[in-house]
């Protein structure tokens, strides 16, 4: 998969991951660990083709050194989108600022912040960009 994709390659991404996550949700329901969601929802990324990674690690960079923050990355979705999970009665800010500090630190442009604790799950997401 290409870097650097124009805004219409990654609107289209982040339209195929929210696809995915709703068919996920309409067959798992809400209630289950954040973790359950997590590894379905890479299961079927994959079988769709996308490249994922799952947990990844995100360093901060101090003086031109790698620190290990203890940082992870839910899914990374084709190396342009991070995909940030909650299991919550309802996402805060806070997780908002979470996504935003990913999205800087490993400089991508688009995150999606999915709670699957909801009962319908487009009231769960929320699309963050990050702006040149």
């Amino acid at each position: 998969m290409k870097e650097n994709l124009t805004i219409k390659e990654l609107n289209e991404l982040s339209y195929e991951i929210i696809g995915c996550a709703i068919d996920e949700h309409k067959h798992l329901g809400s209630g289950l660990l954040e973790s359950t969601y997590e590894v379905y929802l890479e299961y079927e990324l994959l079988q769709k083709g996308f490249k994922v990674e799952r947990q990844k690690v995100l360093p901060v960079i101090y003086n031109s050194i790698k620190l290990d923050a203890g940082y992870r990355i839910d899914l990374t979705v084709d190396n342009e989108v991070i995909v940030e999970l909650k299991a919550v009665r309802e996402t805060t800010p806070i997780d908002e600022a979470q996504l935003m500090t990913y999205l800087k630190l490993a400089d991508k442009k688009l995150g999606l912040l999915i709670n699957f604790n909801v009962e319908v799950l487009k009231d769960g997401i929320t699309r963050r960009r990050m702006f040149d």
